[in-house]
C-alpha cells in the first residue's frame, strides 16, 4: 500500500511474485446467479441489512431468476 492510503475493505490476490489489492466499494462487488450463472452487481450495504446475512452462504439470484 502506498504510505498514508488505508483501505478499508479490499480483496487481495497473489499470482506469482505480485500481489494485487482491490478496495471493495459499491461498483465492483459481483454475484452469479445460482439458476442461470448470469454475472451482476450487488450492493453489500444492502445485503449487510439482513438480519441472516452470510457472505459465505448467500446466494442471490438475478431479476429475471427471481421473478420466476
Amino acid at each position: 500500500l502506498t504510505k498514508g492510503v488505508s483501505l478499508m475493505f479490499y480483496v487481495k490476490e497473489k499470482t506469482n511474485n505480485t500481489e494485487i489489492r482491490i478496495e471493495i466499494d459499491d461498483e465492483n462487488v459481483f454475484t452469479v446467479c445460482p439458476k442461470c450463472g448470469s454475472e451482476f452487481s450487488v450492493c453489500l450495504r444492502d445485503l449487510a441489512k439482513s438480519i441472516d446475512f452470510d457472505l459465505y452462504s448467500t446466494r442471490i439470484c438475478c431479476d429475471h431468476c427471481s421473478l420466476n
